[in-house]
């Protein structure tokens, strides 16, 4: 029987997650929203200095995204299929925009900075609407999928064209995300598995090429990318115990400082050291490190299983609908989701490259909040039209798969 209500476990489970982030920011950010304030206040912008001005932020945004989700979860997903191409469209028309307005941070160009909004990271929207198209390809194709011509080279042309925008930004992290998601959203679609293998090498070889520009002219844009690549090559004990020359390797010498410090247990909520500005940037892409410093071991592992709960649910919701749009769009919010958190863990505990991810749902940043309340309110849609509850995720994963070579 179709199911009407949506989810409240995934609710239940978002909101938890989402408490828990401001909680964390609202002892992460202590130092930062000191520092910023001090700065408004030098320049008349405010009248006394804070500790809680990124809490303050946070839980506004929050309260605005939830608002949101609850709203628009109501909207059907079919308004997502009816206006898949107008979506995907507006998204890269949106992320072109960086090229004209957009604010450089760090040598990239990721913000656009708008009267009166907080700044916008269009990336974080683009990935829902690729996502939309994907899935909205899939279903139309999902008979020619396998095909060179018919399948396999528009898929990877959507793909590409957002790829193209992001290389010039550049902004590799997004590349990083969306990469797997796109070639999972493939092989689920039915693809063909030896497209699939050319796809990983492609992206592979353009890795490289980029690591070797980097290296031989480091003034193109890119050459941090290489700089990082060589840092995750180093040994974490050579990363805490020397510097290199350029220094680059700060960031990530002071987030494992501060996971060594917080050992099996922890040092307490609120007793952080490196958080008081010896790690930069901490309320963003290193969140987890100060987690792990606060809240040690036991604290990341129950962080982690919010995590694989949630995914394990939206997986559930995925199996459970017959509509090849909504299972293939269900299934890519939850990838990219598991996969965006995956990388910031692995980035914080030095397993792979540098990369500027966010930690979903728990780091600071009003675009990626709202796209993630979006992407959780179109599975609250979805799940209004669960026919059936299966019991464990083992249903889904022995599930057989037709394999085209």
């Amino acid at each position: 029987m179709q199911k009407k209500s949506i989810d409240t476990t995934l609710v239940f489970l978002i909101l938890a997650l989402v408490i828990f982030g401001m909680v964390m920011i609202s002892s992460v950010s202590v130092y930062s929203s000191f520092k910023v304030t001090s700065r408004m206040v030098t320049l008349g912008n405010l009248g006394e200095t804070q500790n809680y001005f990124y809490l303050l932020r946070t839980m506004f945004n929050v309260g605005m995204g939830i608002l949101i989700m609850v709203i628009c979860s109501k909207i059907p997903y079919h308004f997502f299929e009816k206006y898949a191409r107008h979506i995907f469209i507006l998204s890269l028309v949106f992320l072109s925009m960086v090229f004209i307005i957009g604010t450089e941070y760090n040598g990239a160009k990721w913000w656009i900075d708008l009267p009166w909004l907080p700044s916008l990271q269009p990336v974080e929207f683009m990935k829902i609407g690729l996502l939309i198209m994907l899935a909205y390809f899939l279903k139309k194709r999902r008979a020619m999928i396998a095909d060179t011509y018919m399948g396999f080279i528009p898929y990877f042309v959507y793909v590409g064209l957002v790829f193209i925008l992001l290389i010039f930004q550049p902004d590799f992290g997004s590349i990083l995300i969306l990469a797997p998601v796109t070639i999972a959203l493939y092989f689920v679609g039915w693809g063909n598995l030896r497209y699939i293998i050319a796809a990983i090498v492609i992206a592979f070889i353009g890795a490289t090429v980029v690591y070797g520009i980097g290296k031989v002219a480091p003034s193109t844009g890119v050459g941090y990318i290489s700089q990082r690549i060589d840092n995750f090559f180093r040994s974490s004990h050579s990363i805490v115990e020397t510097n290199n020359r350029d220094d680059k390797d700060y960031q990530m010498k002071q987030g494992l400082i501060a996971i060594g410090s917080g050992g099996f247990f922890w040092l307490g909520f609120g007793k952080s050291i490196q958080k008081f500005g010896y790690l930069p940037e901490v309320q963003w892409d290193f969140i987890f490190s100060v987690i792990v410093e606060e809240l040690g071991f036991l604290g990341a592992i129950i962080l982690i299983g919010m995590y694989l709960m949630i995914t394990h649910r939206w997986f559930l919701i995925a199996r459970s609908v017959k509509d090849p749009f909504a299972r293939y769009l269900a299934l890519g919010i939850t990838i990219w989701i598991l996969v965006q958190a995956s990388i910031n863990i692995w980035v914080n505990l030095n397993i792979v490259p540098l990369t500027g991810v966010t930690l979903p749902f728990v780091s600071y940043g009003w675009s990626s909040l709202f796209a993630l309340m979006i992407g959780v309110w179109i599975l609250l849609s979805i799940s209004r039209h669960m026919e059936y509850k299966p019991q464990n995720l083992s249903e889904i994963l022995q599930a057989k798969r037709r394999v085209t070579y």
